[in-house]
């Protein structure tokens, strides 16, 4: 597992555009997901696919038990990146990304997030800001990607 760089700046806030650099990489703490989350997501979203919640179906398919819900593994991909404390108080808006699901999350899976930053681009229009495109794997205990694909954030210049 990569080493986490710094987290934070001696602002005491989250990391302006100027601290990033191309390279840069953080690794989250890691999560098991559990049985209820898998539940409380169905929940939540009104996905009642029986790959999520009828674990005999779901033992008849290629993943042999039930899986967690793509949307909610990247749901709890935010959260866990939200731990690193790189985006407190400096990131104005997550501007989009593009995302493929790669392979399952299943039941007991412990996942973790491995971020490391693509591109930075200061805004030509205004001074004040800019986007910072950020590498993003979902991997999970067997060190398997699951989910990958690229954020892109819009961060505060320290001006």
């Amino acid at each position: 597992m990569a080493a986490n760089t710094e987290t934070s700046t001696a602002h005491g806030t989250g990391l302006f555009l100027d601290d990033f650099y191309v390279g840069q990489n953080w690794v989250t703490p890691r999560r098991t997901i559990t049985d209820g989350e898998v539940t409380a997501f169905a929940g939540i979203s009104g996905d009642f696919n029986p790959l999520h919640i009828d674990e005999e179906y779901a033992k008849t398919t290629q993943f042999g038990g039930r899986i967690f819900h793509g949307p909610g593994v990247f749901a709890i991909a935010t959260g866990l990146e939200s731990t690193l404390g790189i985006k407190s108080e400096t990131a104005i808006a997550f501007l989009g990304m593009t995302w493929n699901m790669v392979g399952p999350v299943l039941i007991g899976d412990t996942i973790r997030v491995d971020q490391t930053v693509a591109g930075i681009r200061p805004s030509s229009s205004k001074p004040d800001r800019g986007v910072v495109t950020f590498d993003v794997k979902v991997l999970n205990q067997r060190d398997e990607v699951c989910q990958e694909g690229q954020w892109l954030v819009m961060f505060k210049r320290d001006l």
